[in-house]
């Protein structure tokens, strides 16, 4: 079984914003190959479940999502290892997607409460690039949470197909 595991904000004010990269990505994972969300309330989370894995949105903010991960890794016995983070990362540009096998938080809050949560950094995650000159003029906390340009919504079905194929590529 793996896991799969996209970082966001639960309040829809928070849709098509750049921190919820993560789950924009599954949602359009989820609709091109035509998967349902639940609700999953004893995990605090959406979640999809096939035969071969679980697809998650926490419903916690994006710096406690690590808590949904741990009870989702614990109650089925999945390693760190098998699960894959999408979130997304401002010290990218957009549009760069980076995949890593483990590594350090490097400054995002959710992979920190993940970390905290599993115990480890070794699990992969795909790092959704969301770096633009808006960030200096707004500041990062403004600018994860900001929506994305116009001009970033017309390349994201591009960057979301890209995304999607990384996925399908781990989890075969």
């Amino acid at each position: 079984m793996k896991l799969i595991v996209g970082f966001g904000n639960p309040e829809a004010k928070y849709n098509f914003t750049r921190h919820n990269f993560g789950f924009l990505t599954l949602d359009f994972y989820a609709k091109i190959h035509q998967l349902e969300w639940e609700k999953a309330e004893k995990f605090n989370a959406l979640w999809l479940k096939t035969k071969d894995f679980i697809f998650i949105k926490p419903q916690t903010y994006y710096n406690e999502v690590g808590r949904s991960i741990q009870a989702f890794s614990h109650f089925y016995k999945i390693s760190p290892q098998n699960i894959l983070i999408i979130c997304d990362d401002f010290n990218l540009d957009f549009g760069k997607i980076r995949w890593r096998e483990k590594g350090s938080a490097g400054g995002n809050n959710g992979l920190k409460s993940t970390i905290a949560e599993l115990g480890t950094q070794d699990f992969p995650r795909l790092r959704l690039g969301t770096d633009s000159s808006l960030r200096q003029k707004a500041g990062d906390t403004d600018f994860v949470l900001g929506k994305f340009t116009a001009a970033e919504k017309e390349r994201l079905p591009e960057i979301l197909k890209s995304a999607s194929a990384e996925i399908d590529s781990w989890l075969n």
